[in-house]
């Protein structure tokens, strides 16, 4: 699709620039002519007045020969403005396809990408929605070939296939709370970064009660949406813990550089394959089938807290530690600076 689309805006393109090739060279051309006749003019009717009225001599141009002379000189003098022009549009040719081309690729492969990235996510989130609802029709489905059932086995089904609209509800909510944050204005005020950080601690002590979370942060004010930054934080640490297991220890470190204030979230997990770092932020993005197989959710945390760093006009990338481990770094706004556009990065190691 994309190279008929390529070959198509190369076409528009070169069309384009031949365009406005023969229209200056013509116009060139006719501007040329015409100053080379005036001129040409001028010149035979200053001579005119010096030979007849000076001079007393006849008119130089008064016969057949000097007329011819002069009808010859304009013919080669067309002919050669022609010539200009032919290789000028050639050269507009020969040189404007190959940019063309380049530009019509460079034109169309931000869309590809985002095209590319809409299937994966359409591709992704088909499998996730697919995969609790199989679920669900399966024990359903075992479960009605039965003669006889207790009411614990009936039970048993329900909590089951509560859990799967759970799971399928759980899914649906962070969809709607990702979209949310793209178009997203938020409102952004002068915050303290160590309660920012202890609420997201404390939130995710919820769900990792075990977590072995320590926090070592340089006392600052950050110009941040306290409660997006909180989730995204949270979000951060309850991946670090998710990978990391109970035993492992997950570090907290915060102060300002560069102008910002650098929050760093360092873990003892396996770390990120390099292949999959430059789309851990993607939506639905679960990376080594190996490494998050025996790992539960749906791949939308990492692009949640991507989309809650650009509201906030922040910035945060992903890496690995050299011993071992994940890092992710969040910049956050001081009064200070002011990061213009918001962005995210995924680096090697740290």
């Amino acid at each position: 699709m994309f190279r008929s689309a390529r070959f198509k805006l190369t076409l528009f393109y070169l069309a384009a620039v031949l365009a406005v090739s023969l229209t200056m060279s013509l116009g060139t051309r006719w501007l040329a002519q015409h100053e080379y006749e005036r001129s040409n003019l001028d010149q035979r009717g200053t001579l005119r007045v010096m030979m007849t009225r000076l001079y007393g001599l006849p008119d130089p141009f008064d016969n057949e020969d000097a007329f011819g002379f002069q009808e010859r000189l304009q013919a080669q003098v067309s002919a050669k403005l022609d010539q200009y022009v032919l290789l000028i549009n050639l050269g507009a040719l020969v040189i404007g396809g190959p940019l063309s081309y380049w530009f019509a690729g460079r034109t169309l492969r931000p869309i590809e990408l985002a095209h590319d990235a809409q299937k994966r996510f359409a591709s992704d989130a088909s499998h996730e929605l697919r995969t609790p609802l199989t679920a669900i029709k399966l024990e359903n489905e075992v479960f009605l070939r039965q003669k006889d059932f207790s009411g614990d086995e009936a039970r048993q089904l329900i909590e089951s296939n509560l859990e799967e609209v759970d799971r399928l509800e759980r899914l649906a909510t962070n969809l709607l709370v990702l979209t949310h944050y793209e178009t997203a204005q938020l409102d952004i005020a002068l915050e303290d970064v160590e309660r920012i950080v202890g609420e997201a601690v404390t939130q995710t002590k919820r769900t990792y009660p075990a977590a072995k979370i320590a926090v070592s942060l340089k006392p600052a004010r950050v110009l941040v949406h306290s409660d997006s930054v909180q989730q995204m934080i949270a979000i951060i640490l309850e991946n670090a813990c998710k990978y990391s297991g109970d035993s492992a220890r997950v570090t907290v470190t915060g102060k300002k550089q560069d102008g910002g204030y650098a929050l760093v979230v360092d873990d003892q997990g396996p770390g990120i394959p390099e292949a999959d770092l430059p789309h851990v932020f993607e939506r639905l993005y679960r990376g080594d089938k190996a490494r998050s197989s025996a790992v539960s959710g749906h791949g939308l945390g990492l692009a949640l807290a991507r989309r809650i760093a650009q509201a906030n006009h922040a910035e945060i990338s992903a890496s690995n530690v050299p011993d071992g481990g994940a890092r992710f770094t969040m910049t956050l706004q001081t009064p200070r600076r002011v990061i213009r556009k918001p962005s995210y990065r995924q680096t090697g190691a740290a």
